[in-house]
């Protein structure tokens, strides 16, 4: 009995070792097989660029303030009754066009006395210059003497300037009589009055403002980053009236977005220690009027570059452990991750900080389906950060078009096949 049992053990123990080795032999062969696949899978095609630096221009906006930089806020140099106004509010008033008079013929005559003081005095200065001649042959003739002769002088003094005096009166009594008609010292849209008429104004007293609508100013701050790389683009021979701008204001109830083209006019000079920005102007040709100062608006400035960056399409950008990251190649042509930073983002583009050097070679398609060591077919990109961006776009929305057909014909397919069910239920239950 014991030797049977003996035989049974060594058998079972046959079997077991039989077994085990079957089951290494199948791992075996599995990770055969999937080495197989993978060894067997194709390179992933892809636009591949090799990392040079370049110059890329920028598409950056402002936030802004709209104003009219000729506005005029009119304010009476005269006192007096304001007696007439010569417009209507809100109305376009040309340049020189008179607005508002201020008891003129008052001040006109006040002109006249000065005018027959001046006459007088001119008549006071005629006799004096004749009886200093007169004093003067006399006294070479020893028929005057010394003292009346100079008398004679010092009342032609005094007759000289007696007229100047009256014509400076009259030159001031001219002005007093100008500023009693107040007129348009710039074209624009004219304000409501803020006097009546025949109110009492004294000097100083502010009666409308006109807004000149075309061309409209917008001043804004720029980065000091941005203010040094334009000053860089205008060290090249560029002038600052050279750098466009153009600026959109957001429609309203439905409308569509407003847009001006205009010019930079100024770029300052100095860094301000509390925003650390730059002071810049630009200018904006508004010949209908449609757009008002007073109303913010975005400023953008054609021509901001970025120079000698090295940049890649933003759709080649992924999300690894260490943060941003891009796909390069070995000498194999096999994929390796490369963490890299940052910088701002020109249209299509990603600038890059660091994580680059020159002549890697960068995967610049799409990244999805890509991983380090995956296999690449390297194709050959032309530089169009945008057809790379759209052909993506595409392939994606294809994608989902596809997904979503897929969905619904499961669910149809489950709704039949439940409908099925349902039936055999009935005749069972029959």
């Amino acid at each position: 009995m014991k030797i049977k049992c003996y035989g049974v053990r060594s058998a079972l123990m046959v079997l077991g070792a039989s077994a085990l080795l079957a089951a290494c032999g199948q791992e075996e062969e599995a990770e055969q097989a999937e080495g197989q696949q993978q060894q067997e899978s194709p390179p992933v095609q892809v636009e591949v660029t090799e990392a040079t630096r370049q110059d890329l221009p920028l598409d950056k906006s402002y936030a802004s303030l709209l104003r009219s930089d000729e506005e005029v806020t009119l304010v009476t140099r005269v006192s007096g009754y304001l007696e007439e106004r010569h417009f209507e509010p809100g109305e376009f008033v040309e340049e020189g066009q008179r607005l508002y008079s201020i008891e003129p013929d008052v001040y006109r005559a006040t002109v006249n006395q000065r005018e027959a003081d001046l006459q007088s005095a001119q008549a006071e200065l005629s006799r004096a210059q004749r009886d200093a001649e007169r004093f003067e042959r006399l006294l070479s003739q020893n028929s005057v003497s010394r003292q009346e002769y100079d008398q004679a002088r010092a009342d032609l003094g005094v007759a000289q300037a007696s007229v100047a005096q009256a014509s400076a009166s009259l030159e001031s009594a001219q002005i007093d009589l100008d500023y009693a008609e107040v007129t348009a010292p710039v074209a624009g849209m004219i304000s409501l009055s803020e006097i009546n008429v025949g109110n009492f104004v004294e000097s100083g007293t502010e009666l409308a403002t006109i807004t000149p609508l075309d061309p409209l100013e917008v001043r804004f701050q720029m980065p000091q980053s941005d203010a040094y790389e334009l000053r860089r683009q205008l060290r090249d021979g560029e002038s600052v009236e050279d750098i466009g701008a153009s600026l959109t204001l957001p429609g309203r109830g439905g409308e569509q977005d407003s847009s001006l083209e205009g010019r930079l006019e100024y770029l300052g000079s100095r860094v301000s220690d509390s925003t650390s920005t730059v002071q810049a102007s630009a200018t904006f040709d508004n010949p209908d009027g449609d757009i008002l100062p007073g109303q913010f608006v975005r400023v953008r400035i054609d021509g901001l570059k970025r120079y000698d960056v090295f940049a890649v399409p933003e759709i080649a950008i992924t999300q690894g452990l260490m943060g941003p990251q891009v796909f390069v190649l070995d000498e194999d042509d096999r994929a390796r991750a490369r963490t890299v930073s940052l910088g701002e983002v020109a249209g299509p583009w990603q600038i890059l900080r660091d994580g680059l050097e020159e002549g890697d070679r960068v995967v610049v398609g799409d990244p999805s389906g890509i991983e380090p060591g995956t296999t690449i077919d390297p194709q050959s990109f032309d530089g169009d950060a945008d057809e790379v961006v759209e052909n993506v776009e595409e392939e994606q929305a294809e994608q989902e078009e596809e997904a979503a057909e897929q969905a619904e014909q499961a669910q149809g397919g489950g709704g039949a096949g439940g409908g099925e069910e349902s039936e055999e239920e009935g005749d069972s239950s029959e």
